[in-house]
């Protein structure tokens, strides 16, 4: 009879089941579809999710993955439609400078991320978990992983290689409610261990270890695995083996998705860490700017689709030119106008009293004299002249 009772109360609750959910969709503010039904196609516009990455995994549509560090050209990913924004710890050396990804601090790596989620409204924000900030222990990699989430504005985080520490760390960050990443083959945070960035999975014990990796990282959670530097038959095999996609960088055709970091894929410049991968280029290929060809090497897996390096340096150097020969700034761009009257003020020594005192002391300028259609300016001692355009004063 209890058994009864109980399937019976089952059976009342599961008949009430359909107005229950309904009640609850009512006072939601979610949409309806979003309650009901599967994930729909990403939209111009529509914040991409885990959902949109795995439906066009199964259906078999590449992803597109740009590392990127600021909020121009995070705003250059979402007007392109970029899948997935990154902010690699790679910030270390394309924007500070650095010779490796490890001296970058958390604190630095999230003035990036919320410059980074302020300018990409519909990428997929990730964000690299830096070296030293969760290797202690799994409550250092979950604490350090909320605050990439909560004070850098993303939406899941990416840590590097796949050790079991590692995958402890992966799967204590799933279980806490966020959306994790990994990173296997050539992990430039373990350049002392591998000697150098230098290209993984070159061997039999080494491909394998790549594959073992990338499934112990699916186990344990991981929505994604970059392979980075491997040869492309390892990376086909790791792609056939997991169910997750996997993101390629050196890695050849067969990954799910491809990623580049924003001022390679450009031209923009380049940095140390690619002298430092086991490529060789003709020096001659260069481009102009490369100033010390040791350090100007692009690895072979990065395409250039723009020389903008060119471009930023022709234009520096143009100005340099217009500011030397004095053809900058000209009338076109002096907007700022002054009534001839003011002149004349200023000219004959008019009124500068204020409340501060003298603001001809107050700002260094010692005396403007107008001379034969010249302005001269002696400031701190230093005197230019140059001409005074009628273009430049006022009614």
């Amino acid at each position: 009879m209890a058994l009864f009772r109980t399937l019976s109360k089952c059976g009342a609750f599961l008949r009430r089941t359909p107005r229950l959910l309904w009640r609850r969709a009512a006072m939601s503010n979610v949409p309806e579809n979003t309650l009901y039904g599967c994930p729909k196609p990403q939209n111009p516009g529509q914040r991409v999710t885990l959902a949109h990455l795995r439906q066009k995994h199964r259906n078999g549509e590449p992803i597109t993955m740009v590392t990127a560090y600021d909020y121009s050209s995070s705003v250059h990913l979402d007007t392109a439609g970029i899948d997935i924004c990154l902010v690699g710890d790679s910030a270390a050396m394309v924007v500070h400078g650095y010779d490796t990804t490890l001296p970058i601090t958390l604190d630095e790596m999230l003035v990036h991320c919320r410059a980074v989620a302020r300018g990409a409204k519909c990428p997929l924000l990730v964000g690299d978990l830096p070296f030293g900030t969760y290797e202690s222990s799994t409550m250092q990699a979950v604490d350090t992983s909320v605050r990439v989430l909560k004070e850098g504005g993303m939406d899941a985080i990416k840590l590097e290689g796949g050790s079991p520490s590692r995958i402890t760390a992966a799967k204590a960050i799933v279980e806490a409610g966020i959306a994790v990443m990994g990173h296997v083959g050539l992990t430039p945070q373990a350049i002392s261990l591998l000697g150098g960035f230098r290209p993984q999975g070159r061997n039999v014990c080494s491909a394998l270890k790549v594959v073992e990796s990338a499934l112990s990282l699916q186990e344990a959670g991981c929505f994604s695995v970059v392979l980075e530097c491997v040869p492309a038959p390892v990376a086909a095999a790791a792609t056939s083996a997991l169910s997750i996609p996997t993101i390629g960088i050196g890695a050849g055709p067969f990954c799910s998705g491809q990623v580049l970091v924003y001022h390679d894929l450009l031209g923009m410049l380049h940095h140390p860490h690619h002298a430092k991968v086991q490529y060789s280029v003709s020096l001659s290929s260069l481009p102009s700017y490369a100033i010390d060809p040791q350090l100007q090497v692009m690895p072979k897996f990065c395409k250039q689709y723009a020389h903008v390096g060119d471009v930023i340096n022709k234009a520096l150097l143009d100005y340099k030119e217009d500011v030397t020969n004095g053809s900058f700034p000209s009338p076109l761009h002096s907007p700022y106008k002054i009534s001839k009257s003011e002149v004349d003020d200023i000219n004959t020594g008019g009124n500068f009293a204020s409340e501060d005192g003298d603001l001809r002391a107050r700002f260094r300028v010692k005396r403007v004299m107008k001379r034969d259609n010249e302005v001269m300016v002696s400031k701190s001692g230093l005197r230019h002249r140059k001409p005074l355009a009628d273009d430049m004063l006022g009614g």
